[in-house]
Order: structure tokens, then C-alpha cells, then sequence
């Protein structure tokens, strides 16, 4: 059972981890790879949770990029756990100002962002956001090269 930053966003997570033991035969490996809160797409969304809340009550997708909460959730049925911090490349050939546009555009969260904020709202946030990736941004080249950290979670179920 593997989830590549996916199972993180969902608003449940008690069931989630529940599913995750459920559906997982014993001695079977569940694998997840989730955004941490200090690394750059846990900062994203600090910038954009600035400019639009995230709904009350609602656990922060973040959480299940803390160690300490992994542990917590998985605590029980699991017999193995192994958590690794790893980087995952964002490469585009294009600047820091493209990628938040290509965001906007193509990734759920940004463009529910966006589409919640009026002109002024939408232009503060981008410049925040375009400020994040250049800040991040490794390439000298015109292009996009921005490291973001996520946990590696692997799991036997037991």
C-alpha cells in the first residue's frame, strides 16, 4: 500500500491510518511520502494558509510530515516503522513567476487559493509565493531548481 503525498490531504486522518493498517495484509509494507511543515511545500502552504485560512477544524495536511505524529498515528498494528527525511526536485524551465502561475493553474490547492481571494488578495499572495521559489531557487539559468523535503514513511504491518 504506497501514497506519494496524497493520503496526507485527506480531512480524516484517524481513518486514514486506520485504512492504511485495514487494507495492508500482515507482514504487508504501507509507504508514504508526505510534506514536512519546514521544508519549501510546507512553507508554501503556510503562505498560502496566510492569505486564505484552511477550514476550521480541519487537521493540517502538514501534520503527517512530523515524525513525532507518524508515530502517533501508526502506532498501533504496525511492527516496523522507518522514517527517512528525503528531497524532492522541482525543476522547471521556466522562473520562479511562471512556476506560481503553472501552480495556480495545475495544482488543486493553489488554484482553490486563488479562485478564494479577490484581485488584491490574488496579487499579494503571488508575490509571495513568486518571493518563496526565487528565495528557494538554485538555478542561475532563467530556469526553476527548488529542493522541498518530505518524510519517507515505511510501515509493517503487524
Amino acid at each position: 500500500m504506497a501514497t506519494m503525498y496524497g493520503a496526507m490531504f485527506a480531512p480524516r486522518p484517524e481513518l486514514v491510518s486506520s485504512e492504511l493498517k485495514r487494507v495492508c495484509k500482515p507482514g504487508g509494507r504501507i509507504a508514504m511520502a508526505n510534506w514536512t511543515p519546514a521544508g519549501f511545500i510546507g512553507q508554501m502552504f503556510k503562505v498560502t494558509g496566510k492569505h486564505v485560512p484552511p477550514p476550521p477544524n480541519m487537521p493540517s495536511p502538514i501534520k503527517w510530515g512530523e515524525e513525532e505524529t507518524v508515530r502517533e498515528r501508526l502506532r498501533d498494528g504496525i511492527s516496523d516503522l522507518k522514517l527517512t527525511s528525503k528531497m524532492c526536485a522541482f525543476k522547471f524551465p521556466f522562473g520562479p513567476a511562471d512556476v506560481v502561475e503553472y501552480f495556480r493553474m495545475y495544482y488543486g490547492p493553489a488554484q482553490r487559493a486563488f479562485v478564494a481571494l479577490d484581485e488584491n488578495g490574488q496579487a499579494a499572495m503571488r508575490k509571495e509565493l513568486e518571493q518563496l521559489w526565487s528565495d528557494n531557487n538554485k538555478a542561475t539559468d532563467g530556469t526553476t531548481d527548488v529542493d522541498a523535503e518530505y518524510l519517507e514513511v515505511v510501515a509493517i504491518r503487524s
